[in-house]
């Protein structure tokens, strides 16, 4: 068994981003939108840099729809937030 290499290891931090996102959501009543689809945006972007060394299409396809998700709710908290100053 080989230890694992820089991709994979990014890849389990954009991993963990994910699950911390998802986790936040469920435990904050009124979750920051800011926090939580910059975490998810984050995490798709580290998870996408190891899917190109270590391709996956299916997977990768799934990263790209959820980074964009992730920039769709960053605008529209962004935009949401300017209305209200």
């Amino acid at each position: 068994m080989t230890g694992l290499d820089w991709a994979s290891m990014i890849g389990f931090v954009g991993t963990a981003c994910i699950i911390g996102a998802y986790a936040y959501l469920t435990y904050k009543d009124e979750p920051n939108p800011l926090i939580l689809h910059g975490t998810n945006l984050t995490g798709a972007a580290l998870l996408t840099v190891s899917l190109l060394v270590h391709t996956n299409w299916p997977s990768l396809v799934l990263e790209g729809f959820w980074a964009a998700i992730a920039i769709w709710g960053l605008a529209k908290a962004l935009k949401g937030r300017r209305r209200r100053t």
